[in-house]
């Protein structure tokens, strides 16, 4: 499946030191990874619909709706200093 040659450059990629038995050990896992990619391959999806999600998606947030609020107002109202639409602060330096 996959080679040690092709361990040592993906390692040399991803700027990896790895051991003589790092590498061989990569070698067997690798190539495990790869076969199951192809069992996966070999699956006949023809009557499988394509999907971007494994499980439905749904919305599970309220709908938006526009509301009249005096929001800022009442905010404004309980700040200890306003100007006009907005709150005053001191200075910080």
């Amino acid at each position: 499946m996959i080679t040690l040659k092709e361990v040592e450059k993906i390692a040399h990629l991803s700027k990896l030191s790895l051991s003589e038995s790092e590498k061989q050990k990569f070698v067997v896992e690798l190539g495990n990874i790869l076969g199951f990619v192809e069992k996966l391959d070999q699956l006949d999806l023809k009557n499988v619909a394509a999907t971007s999600h494994a499980v439905e998606v749904t919305n599970v947030f309220r709908e938006d709706k526009i509301v009249n609020t005096n929001v800022k107002e009442k905010a404004l109202a309980m700040a200890p200093e306003a100007e006009g639409d907005f709150f005053r602060v001191p200075k910080v330096l």
